[in-house]
Order: C-alpha cells, then structure tokens, then sequence
C-alpha cells in the first residue's frame, strides 16, 4: 500500500500520516514514513528524537554527485537514472516499528529533473513507490505544488486533509482534479479537528461527490502536540479509535482487491 497525504498547511496532515505509520507498525505491517515536506516534521511527530533525525537526501551533497556522475559545478551532464535501491536502509531510522526517510528540498518536476539531487530524489521515490513491498506513507509538502510533477505516480490512494472551513476544502477539490491528471484516480479525504456533529454535517455538504472515509474529533493534546513539535499521542480514545476505523478502510480498499503495489 502507498498512500500520499497532503492538505492545506496546518490541516493536520502530518499528524495522521505518522498515526496511521504507527497504526500499522502496531498490526506488524513493514512500514516506511517519508517525509516529502520542505518543511516537515514528520519524525517528530513518530518520537524520533533530534539527535536520531536522519539527514535529508536532497542536503548529501557527495552522495549526489557519486551516484549521478555530475561535478560540482553549475551544467554538465548527469545521469537520470542513479542507483537508489541502498538508500533506504542507509539513510532511514527506526522508532517504534516505523522506519523514517527524509527527503529534503529541491526543484524537480515531471517535465523532467532540474539538478542532480532533483534526480536522485524521482528515481529514489519511484523505487520506493513502485519497487519495494513495505507500506509507504509519503507527507507531502503542504498545498498543491508537488501535484504538477511526477513524486506520485506509483501512488495507490491519495488522502486530502481537510478541517472546519471552506479554504481547505476548496483545496481538497483542486488536489483531486490535479491528481487525476496525474494518474491518481483513488482520492480520499479526512476531516480533522471537527468539534462537532453540525461541522461534519457542514463539511459532508461542502465536499459534495468526494469521499470522506473518515473524521477525526478535535484534540487539545494533538494541537498542543503539533504545536510544539511532539510526538502524536495515541492514548486519546476518539483519536485512536478514528485512526484504526481509516487504516482499516484503507486496507480493505487497496489490498484485499490487489490494487496496491505492496
């Protein structure tokens, strides 16, 4: 299974990425966390400490020039097609059963790679998209610009984020027309941070034909923890039974039909 999760900035996207990586981590699924966010936290909100925080790839400023034969300079020829397949187990840490790789900052895109790193990180994300067997759990970058390129082509489902209140889920709209241009026809949504039976009721109307598979009960430990930069609490009751209800969706979905890539 592959799933991307993306949403407007401050939906909350980060933390059900990393609640769903723990969720199946705990049913013993192979799990691996990507953070694709320029901006992330990813392995903050898994636990992972600061001092076990791996590097992102796109910052190995050796390792790019190794694997793409590019000299350190401005032009020249790279190749396309590096190798990736150890890098994964190189560079990923593990914490609680969920093994975390940061991807880091660059411009690339589907219209074909701008650099060197640009071109380690879109054969790095095929392989793991399309390659190996693990559950992948990619954070994208938070509103719509990595829709344009080519980061999500293996995905199997992409799950949009939304919360109370009409920005974000225009953004969820535009997200499921952009990925369908890209291949990805499974678009989903999650509605975080709802206080109430009247604003899930609001948003349901709001999001008209998309599928709202399923809702998440507002947390003043989850904000607090997001905040600051903590780990997701799954001891909250609401939060984790909300959380179980969509792995479980999600796993019925894509992999009884055979429809995942792993």
């Amino acid at each position: 299974m592959k799933l991307a999760i993306v949403g407007k900035g401050g939906v909350g996207k980060t933390t059900l990425a990393a609640a769903l990586a723990q969720h199946f981590a705990r049913l013993a699924r192979p799990v691996i966390a990507i953070d694709a966010d320029p901006d992330g936290n990813l392995g903050s909100a898994l636990g992972v400490p600061e001092d076990r925080l791996p590097d992102p790839i796109a910052g190995m400023r050796d390792l790019i020039l190794e694997r793409t034969g590019a000299k350190d300079q401005p032009g020249g020829f790279y190749t396309l097609n590096p190798k990736v397949d150890d890098l994964p187990d190189r560079f990923s840490v593990e914490v609680g059963g969920v093994r975390l790789l940061v991807l880091g900052t660059v411009e690339w895109g589907g219209k074909g790679c701008m650099c060197p790193e640009g071109a380690v990180l879109k054969a790095l994300l095929q392989h793991l998209l399309l390659r190996v067997p693990e559950h992948v759990i990619l954070d994208m970058e938070a509103g719509l610009e990595h829709l344009g390129r080519a980061s999500a082509r293996g995905v199997d489902a992409m799950i949009s984020v939304v919360e109370p209140g009409m920005r974000s889920v225009q953004t969820a709209a535009r997200i499921r027309a952009l990925a369908a241009e890209i291949g990805i026809q499974r678009t989903f949504v999650v509605a975080n941070k709802l206080r109430d039976p009247q604003e899930q009721e609001v948003l349901q109307r709001a999001l008209g034909d998309q599928r709202l598979i399923g809702t998440i009960p507002y947390c003043d430990r989850l904000v607090r923890a997001d905040l600051h930069g903590r780990p997701v609490v799954m001891e909250d009751e609401a939060f984790a039974g909300a959380i179980r209800s969509i792995g479980e969706f999600l796993e019925k979905q894509l992999d009884s039909k055979g429809e995942g890539h792993g």
